[in-house]
C-alpha cells in the first residue's frame, strides 16, 4: 500500500508545476491593435513576430481555464508541456516532444533579454519539477499552471523571477 503511494507522489511531483499569485488578463482586440499602430512600418521580422503573438492569442482564448491535468492534452486537462506541444502543432505545424525533459533541449539558448515571442521559458518550481510556457511579449508567457489552469503570466512577478531556469529558441 505504501509503495503504490509513494510511485504516484513522485510522478505527481516530477510534472509541470506552478503556484500563480497573479493572472493576466488581456484584451487580444485592444492589444494587438495598439501594438500594429505602434509598429507600423517596422521590418518583416517584427510583423512575423506580431502575428504569431495573435496566433497564441488566440490559441490562449481558445483554451483559457482549461484545468491542469498531469498528463493530459485535452480541454478536460492539460499539463504545461501538452499546451507548448499542441500549441506549436496548432499554429506552426511543428511537432516538437511531449514533456519538458525533452523540450528544454530544442534549439538553442537565449537570454531573458533577448526572448521573442514564441521562444519557450522553463523554471524550476520544485526539487525535481520543471515548468514550461511560451514567450509572449513584454514579459508575458502563456502557460498551464497547476493552481489556476490554462492562463498568461509575467516574468515580472516574484514567483516566476525565483523560479526562472532558462530560455530556448526554436
Amino acid at each position: 500500500m505504501f509503495r503504490p503511494l509513494v510511485i504516484v507522489l513522485l510522478l505527481f511531483m516530477s510534472g509541470c508545476s506552478s503556484q500563480l499569485p497573479e493572472q493576466i488578463e488581456t484584451d487580444t482586440s485592444t492589444n494587438v491593435a495598439a501594438k500594429q499602430a505602434k509598429t507600423s512600418g517596422l521590418d518583416s521580422v517584427k510583423t512575423k513576430q506580431q502575428v504569431l503573438e495573435q496566433k497564441l492569442m488566440a490559441f490562449h482564448h481558445e483554451w483559457k481555464g482549461t484545468p491542469y491535468r498531469y498528463g493530459g492534452m485535452s480541454k478536460r486537462g492539460v499539463d504545461c508541456s501538452a499546451l507548448v506541444y499542441l500549441a506549436y502543432k496548432d499554429i506552426l505545424g511543428r511537432k516538437l516532444p511531449r514533456t519538458t525533459a525533452d523540450q528544454k533541449s530544442l534549439g538553442h539558448k537565449v537570454s531573458k533579454r533577448e526572448l521573442k515571442t514564441g521562444d519557450l521559458v522553463f523554471f524550476k518550481t520544485g526539487w525535481s519539477t520543471r515548468h514550461v510556457g511560451i514567450y509572449l511579449s513584454d514579459s508575458k508567457f502563456l502557460h498551464a499552471s497547476t493552481s489556476q489552469g490554462v492562463m498568461i503570466s509575467t516574468l515580472n512577478n516574484s514567483y516566476w523571477q525565483r523560479k526562472y531556469w532558462l530560455s530556448r529558441s526554436l
